[in-house]
């Protein structure tokens, strides 16, 4: 089922999601519907608090990069199956270059920024099935983990970028929590006071 996406302003993007277990009521029908929900949107990734759980969950697939010519062969070759669900996610370490590429995201349509961030990070999650795994990633997937990662964390990616460039976008910003914005997909506005 595609669920409505929360948009800019809603309060729920700002809380730290909580650690969620097996027991969890309907997390698999919440995946399926995360994951459909994802590619409706024509994302490669969504966090619970998107569609208003503050949980410590989020799917990520990076396929569509896969087919990015401007990406080295072996960058293309890791996103075209760079496709996880990731439960109780932690980073353990970030290392190297800092960064930059423009990004966007599903609740905040229409913006995009340079985002600075590390190029390679360790990371512990659960799978699905709460298999316990440990990876290191860089580049792209290290990228779209980070900006996924943040949101059970309570963070945007326009919380990144200076003072002056949100002052640019602010407009923008205001009028996507007032409902002011057309999407492809069905979105859930902030209720204003």
């Amino acid at each position: 089922m595609i669920l409505p996406i929360v948009a800019y302003g809603d309060v729920v993007l700002r809380k730290k999601g909580e650690i969620i277990d097996k027991k969890y009521p309907g997390l698999k029908e919440l995946i399926a519907n995360m994951k459909e929900t994802m590619h409706n949107a024509s994302g490669v990734g969504l966090a619970a608090q998107q569609i208003g759980k503050a949980i410590r969950l989020f799917v990520i697939d990076a396929t569509p990069f896969g087919e990015d010519e401007d990406l080295d062969e072996e960058e293309r070759i890791i996103l075209k199956d760079f496709k996880r669900v990731f439960i109780n996610a932690k980073i353990i370490s970030e290392e190297g270059e800092e960064w930059a590429f423009n990004e966007g995201c599903l609740s905040i349509p229409d913006v995009r920024q340079e985002v600075y961030r590390k190029s390679i990070i360790t990371i512990e999650y659960l799978d699905e099935d709460f298999n316990k795994k440990s990876e290191v990633l860089n580049g792209l997937a290290a990228r779209v983990f980070q900006h996924e990662y943040d949101h059970i964390e309570g963070i945007l990616f326009t919380d990144r970028i200076s003072t002056l460039k949100k002052r640019l976008i602010k407009k923008k910003l205001e009028n996507i929590s007032k409902g002011k914005i057309e999407t492809d997909y069905k979105m859930r506005f902030p209720k204003l006071k």
